[in-house]
């Protein structure tokens, strides 16, 4: 196997990881199908679980290639796996964060999901965060890319019941292509999260979709659910 140290990919090779990672889990979340809105409406658990428990399920049936190894994270989904590329083989902690809310212009990410450093302006004041995960992370005496993700479910309450509209699944960047993607406190991909510092809660964030659509389409994903038809859509964007 020629495997190659993520310490030694290009930014245009961690790129190219992040997309094929992306199209998985588009594919995964396309053909998976409308059985997402069927549970959506069945369900009597929270959004939030239900939008954890299609996550999961999804995805593990489209498995892909997992190593044997145990990591440890603050998200929804985590694998240890291998990116099967044409010339080598690359080591990669997956992480997937699944959201539900009403909204889909942003989603709220915590600090332990990212790598990337948080830079922005709130209330006038400079934001340099650091996220908790490491860019390359260690388990076993093995290197692995991080690589952090997010599928957004948004849904609206209608008759009672939750309709499941449409996912965004979105490629949150590493850390390594700061400055490609988060260079300055306004050049940003981040929005203000909802936590307030007054009462001691945890710093959030929230990633802008359609500013980090501008930096790179391929990034936002969208796929549609249309229960009229029966129908789930979607179409890559490069």
């Amino acid at each position: 196997m020629n495997e190659k140290a993520p310490s030694t990919l290009t930014l245009d090779e961690i790129e190219e990881i992040e997309k094929l990672t992306l199209r998985w889990i588009f594919q995964a979340v396309l053909d998976f199908g409308m059985e997402a809105p069927e549970i959506f409406l069945k369900s009597p658990d929270r959004v939030k679980d239900i939008a954890e428990d299609i996550t999961r399920e999804l995805l593990d049936r489209l498995p892909g290639y997992n190593v044997p190894q145990r990591i440890y994270g603050t998200v929804d989904y985590k694998k240890a796996r291998y990116i099967i590329l044409p010339d080598q083989t690359v080591r990669q902690t997956l992480f997937i964060e699944s959201k539900a809310e009403k909204e889909h212009r942003s989603a709220t990410i915590q600090m332990s999901q990212l790598s990337i450093w948080v830079r922005q302006r709130r209330s006038g004041s400079e934001i340099n965060e650091k996220g908790f995960l490491p860019e390359i992370s260690e388990y076993g005496g093995k290197h692995y890319l991080t690589t952090t993700s997010l599928v957004h479910f948004m849904y609206k309450d209608e008759g009672g019941m939750h309709h499941l509209k449409e996912v965004t699944i979105a490629a949150v960047p590493n850390g390594l292509l700061q400055d490609r993607y988060n260079p300055t406190c306004e050049d940003t991909i981040w929005l203000a999260g909802r936590n307030a510092p007054t009462l001691g809660e945890d710093f959030r964030v929230r990633l802008s979709f359609s500013k980090l659509k501008q930096k790179a389409s391929w990034r936002i994903q969208k796929i549609i659910y249309d229960e009229s038809t029966g129908e789930c859509t979607g179409q890559w964007q490069s």
